[in-house]
């Protein structure tokens, strides 16, 4: 996992209307969150409303959101850009989600599947690295957020993170041959392969 203090990795990724974002276009929000998801996860869809609703309350607060996705798209071409469009729209997604071709912000932030999180301060330090709340498909709790919410409310209120940062659980990235990092072995530990 990408350690606690880490400096923001920068990126520049086309959103899914052929717009460059950078790191740099969110300099002015109190504090940034960077979101790996895709399409076809079915972690990510059990959450993507609750994300929705999460955004929409949040970024008024001061909170920056991004969501990339990394997945080679020849291979999975639900996670094509063009398929990210339609999920933007139908998720009701209110923040910029971009594209990782080369799949170089995936690595730079040593993400590992979808959905995984990534909380930074107002200096862009990573501060949280871990799930969106207890929830998943194969348990009945309700998607609130609650982890998210308690680091992201520390944070904007000044506080300590609050600890223990559990990781995130989904799909793992899927990588194109011969991109795969050191980190991955085809099923890390607490992240589920499919």
């Amino acid at each position: 996992m990408l350690p606690l203090g880490t400096q923001a990795p920068d990126f520049l990724l086309n959103d899914t209307d052929e717009n460059m974002v950078a790191l740099v276009d969110f300099e002015e929000a109190e504090a940034l969150l960077v979101m790996f998801l895709c399409n076809h996860c079915p972690y990510v869809k059990h959450i993507q409303h609750g994300l929705a609703d999460f955004a929409r309350e949040y970024q008024p607060k001061g909170l920056a959101i991004v969501a990339i996705s990394s997945n080679d798209a020849e291979e999975y071409p639900d996670d094509s850009p063009e398929r990210m469009k339609e999920e933007k729209e139908q998720a009701g997604y209110p923040f910029p989600y971009l594209y990782d071709y080369t799949q170089d912000a995936a690595l730079s932030y040593r993400a590992a599947c979808t959905p995984d999180f990534f909380l930074f301060d107002r200096e862009r330090r990573l501060v949280y690295r871990g799930r969106f709340d207890s929830s998943s498909p194969r348990k009945p709790d309700p998607v609130t957020g609650e982890d998210m919410r308690r680091a992201v409310d520390a944070l904007l209120a000044g506080a300590e993170i609050p600890e223990p940062q559990y990781p995130s659980i989904g799909c793992n990235i899927k990588w194109k041959p011969g991109n795969e990092p050191e980190y991955y072995q085809g099923k890390p530990e607490g992240r589920l392969n499919s």
